[in-house]
């Protein structure tokens, strides 16, 4: 049974731009995008900034109203059905808002159970039972002020999870948050899927993805350009290989070069402090190495390293070709 669906799924919004003489603008967003995900299912849905993750989970969540497309959970309409999908859903997005302070976890939580109309009976039980899960049961009489970015996420999915909805929605919910603390967040994370739960994930953190999600959907541009698991989307990639170069200076006209090389897939430059690390993903077969230096002309080259490739490799080849 499918427990979320979008069906074509479209979101087009009106803007302006100029500066003196402005105009009217219409951008599409989300651009007809499917995809479905079955009972019990942790489905990840990637992409970089303004590739339309969020916007598509406001869609789904009943807080925007899809352009055209339909969109389901739990076999209901969320345009037409909105206040009985709000019902069974929970939501927890990454950041420090939606919380207050000055007062405990539990005093928040006690709260956010009137909002959410948790039977007064029934209430502590279940916040014991939350604290329990995301691993603050000790630390609800502290103010919230003074936790930790990864403590106060806890809090996040806590709350999010006090009507207990059967499906859940994470939008980057380990954002900022510490090593430690974003490890915890990920064993909380694939504890929900254990207990039944349906659960939809954003995320940058690619390791994150290959980790926890049953299956994946890419998003590029406002539209889905692959879906499948974690060892799907590597076999895409899995018959190159990819070298890495560390490198102090590159232009990036060298990096323009290395791009129109034959048999370079994709590259990428990441910045690290004083240097900069060159990713390039090769076609099978093929030993690229002294081209890819031979283009680096101007720049001095520190380590060089080939490996095998990655879910993040995978995703960097599928939203570049986009």
């Amino acid at each position: 049974m499918n427990v979320v669906e979008a069906v074509d799924l479209r979101r087009t919004y009106k803007t302006t731009t100029g500066t003196i003489r402005r105009r009217s603008l219409e951008v599409e967003a989300v651009r007809g995008i499917s995809f479905a995900i079955a009972e019990g299912e942790l489905f990840g849905l990637l992409g970089p900034n303004g590739a339309g993750k969020t916007t598509t989970i406001k869609m789904l969540i009943t807080l925007l109203i899809p352009t055209s497309g339909e969109a389901r959970v739990l076999g209901h309409d969320v345009v037409e059905d909105a206040r009985w999908v709000r019902e069974r859903i929970g939501y927890v997005f990454g950041g420090d808002r939606g919380l207050y302070e000055r007062l405990s976890a539990m005093d928040n939580l006690r709260y956010f159970a009137e909002l959410y109309g948790v039977e007064p009976k029934g209430q502590r039980a279940r916040i014991d039972e939350l604290l329990e899960l995301v691993g603050l049961k000790g630390r609800e009489k502290e103010r919230v002020e003074g936790y930790s970015r990864g403590m106060r996420q806890r809090l996040h999915i806590a709350r999010g999870l006090l009507h207990d909805p059967p499906v859940v929605f994470l939008d980057e919910p380990t954002i900022g948050v510490d090593p430690v603390g974003a490890r915890e967040l990920r064993a909380t994370i694939a504890s929900l899927t254990a207990s039944g739960k349906t659960v939809l994930l954003t995320t940058h953190y690619m390791f994150e993805a290959d980790a926890l999600c049953d299956r994946i959907a890419v998003i590029a541009n406002g539209e889905i350009v692959a879906q499948g698991t974690p060892q799907e989307l590597k076999a895409g990639v899995a018959d190159g290989s990819v070298v890495e170069v560390e490198v102090f200076g590159v232009e990036e006209r060298s990096v323009e070069r290395l791009r129109q090389l034959a048999g370079v897939r994709a590259v990428t430059v990441e910045d690290q402090e004083q240097k900069q690390l060159l990713i390039v993903q090769t076609a099978p077969g093929l030993e690229l190495t002294h081209a890819i230096l031979s283009q680096l002309d101007g720049a001095s080259v520190g380590r060089v390293s080939s490996r095998e490739p990655t879910l993040e490799d995978a995703y960097v080849a599928l939203v570049t070709a986009a």
